[in-house]
């Protein structure tokens, strides 16, 4: 699979694919990415950090795990001088080959794509996580559709869809969540989620 180079924005946070990713962004680095990303029409990579914050200091280093999503910039609105609200949409995962920093801080990335996850049927024994996260996009007319957590197609009868949906929704420490970003097997990240919604009540049957 051939590598892509595209500048990388560690997070606090994981995006999964097909996730929704709202930034405030203020910092001159991320500013001028987003604006290359938008003019460009291309993605930047968002990693999870282990060490240093979002925010650049200058004794800090961030350090950050050697995968992720990458993220489309899906609008943006500027609500003061030199800040910028952005949401993004998760895509493809990746694998870091190498990076580099640059010298006003931002990071570059060499990478390779991780395959997709297959799409899969839901099987039987698992449709009460598809069924209970039905029920959580029927409240949401009562949200304004800008705060969705999740933007449609809903595709509500495959197994990786609805996984990344409930790690997109339940508060699991990031780690945990970035191990099931990389799973390869969207029917154990299924099986992994409906058995924590079944051990909190949440499966009805």
């Amino acid at each position: 699979m051939a590598a892509l180079t595209f500048p990388l924005f560690p997070l606090g946070t994981v995006l999964f694919p097909d996730g929704v990713l709202p930034l405030q962004i203020f910092e001159v680095r991320y500013l001028d990415m987003i604006g290359r990303c938008i003019a460009d029409g291309t993605p930047f990579g968002v990693v999870l950090l282990t060490e240093g914050g979002e925010v650049r200091t200058p004794e800090g280093q961030e350090r950050f795990l050697p995968t992720g999503t990458l993220a489309s910039v899906q609008d943006t609105t500027a609500s003061a001088p030199g800040l910028l609200h952005v949401s993004c949409r998760g895509g493809a995962r990746f694998r870091i080959l190498s990076s580099e920093r640059r010298a006003n801080g931002l990071w570059m990335a060499n990478t390779e794509l991780v395959e997709d996850d297959r799409s899969i049927p839901i099987p039987s024994e698992l449709q009460g996580a598809a069924d209970a996260l039905d029920k959580v996009f029927a409240s949401l007319h009562e949200v304004p559709e800008q705060r969705w957590p999740v933007l449609p197609p809903f595709r509500l009868d495959d197994c990786g869809w609805v996984a990344n949906r409930w790690c997109d929704l339940l508060p699991l420490p990031n780690l945990q969540k970035h191990s099931l970003l990389m799973l390869d097997n969207p029917v154990i990240r299924l099986e992994l989620m409906h058995d924590m919604l079944d051990e909190h009540g949440l499966i009805t049957s």
